[in-house]
């Protein structure tokens, strides 16, 4: 069903967020997994460690590729040829948050949709900065992230001389 565009912070990236790419993936040909650098968030992981982090967990599924973009979302997605943008919902106050984004993006561009995946219930309550809070009080992160992300946040709070 062609190529889409799933962009998000992943700070880090949790069992919620490669849920959303799985079942995306199964909808579209390709699925380009993205992120930046928000002006509105200082970053746990930098962007480099998150692109990193992001084709660790998910090098094993194929059509999915993992690149940074920067400027505008639809911007990128013009130029990559995508023509969906990929959005997770976990709450009604990610559905606030998220309407409102595509109604920009919609404005900006008419002819890229945004189509949205409600997370699985056993997500719901997940999120990024949740996983960082109790990681950071020495929490057992396990059942929230990969490994390989549970292993990177507890080795940069041991860097940092915090938390675990």
């Amino acid at each position: 069903m062609g190529k889409a565009i799933y962009a998000g912070t992943f700070d880090p990236v949790t069992f919620g967020h490669i849920d959303i790419v799985d079942r995306a993936a199964e909808v579209f040909d390709h699925l380009i997994v993205t992120t930046t650098n928000n002006l509105n968030k200082t970053p746990f992981f930098d962007l480099d460690e998150r692109i990193d982090l992001l084709k660790r967990v998910l090098a094993d599924k194929p059509g999915i590729e993992i690149t940074p973009f920067s400027g505008l979302l639809v911007d990128f997605a013009r130029s990559t040829g995508a023509k969906v943008l990929v959005r997770g919902l976990r709450a009604a106050a990610d559905f606030d948050y998220e309407f409102e984004m595509g109604l920009m993006n919609r404005e900006l561009a008419p002819e890229i949709e945004t189509v949205f995946f409600v997370t699985r219930p056993q997500y719901m309550f997940v999120s990024s900065k949740l996983v960082r809070e109790v990681a950071h009080k020495g929490g057992d992160i396990g059942l929230f992230v990969p490994p390989a992300v549970q292993n990177a946040i507890i080795s940069k709070l041991a860097g940092r001389g915090t938390g675990v």
